[in-house]
């Protein structure tokens, strides 16, 4: 018995690798989509397009597995937790994937156009997305639950990151119609990294079931520990 559950828990280790490696491979995706926006790059643009398939095939492979783990084990009710946490995970992890592809094909639509000022705002932005997605699957992996919190904080300051551009776009178009189009482009790269933050939300949420059982938004976490 106790070999068995040894072997089990390792699969689940084996599982939560296999879910660390799509979201690095989807954190490179989102990478090279803002450096094919700043640097004009149609061919890297392009990379990311394709990269999506393989991303989809590493969500598949991983529901595989669980549906594996579900049928020949004997889950407990915190194995049950897991696996279900992973099969969730990876639906979020591959929408995140699907906003890199967005922004990419922003970049290929601008790739002609000279920018009216240096893009800074949106890859600071892209990096704070990144580092959340890293934390956010690290504290699946170590069931870090200050992480999590970290995790939400962070993305208060996406927020605001977020609402600055906004403001700062929508004023632009209005007193510079000839380049409403580049900048409707920008806003919704922009719009884009601030959807990939909030399904990182739901990932660390996802996080928070794992490890307590409860469910709980992310935002009344993070109030509650900002009051402690």
């Amino acid at each position: 018995m106790l070999r068995t559950r040894h072997a089990f828990d390792e699969e689940l280790a084996d599982l939560k690798q296999e879910l660390v490696k799509m979201g690095s491979f989807v954190e490179s995706m989102l990478d090279r989509s803002i450096r094919a926006l700043v640097h004009h790059d149609v061919n890297l643009a392009k990379q990311v397009i394709l990269a999506d398939d393989i991303a989809d095939e590493m969500d598949l492979g991983i529901e595989q597995h669980c549906m594996r783990l579900l049928a020949l084990q004997q889950p407990m009710s915190r194995d049950l937790r897991t696996i279900g946490t992973v099969m969730k995970v990876i639906a979020d992890v591959e929408r995140v994937g699907d906003y890199c592809v967005d922004i990419a094909r922003s970049a290929i639509t601008l790739a002609d156009t000279a920018y009216f000022k240096e893009l800074v705002d949106i890859p600071r932005m892209a990096t704070a997305v990144a580092d959340m997605l890293r934390l956010a699957l690290q504290a699946l992996v170590s069931e870090d639950l200050e992480l999590v919190d970290t995790v939400a904080a962070q993305d208060d300051e996406v927020d605001d990151m977020w609402k600055a551009l906004e403001q700062e776009l929508t004023q632009i178009m209005q007193e510079r119609p000839e380049v409403v189009p580049q900048s409707v482009q920008l806003l919704l790269v922009a719009r884009y990294l601030e959807r990939i933050a909030d399904h990182v939300v739901n990932v660390a949420e996802r996080v928070a079931y794992m490890v307590t059982g409860e469910i709980t938004q992310l935002t009344e976490r993070h109030k509650e520990t900002v009051v402690d």
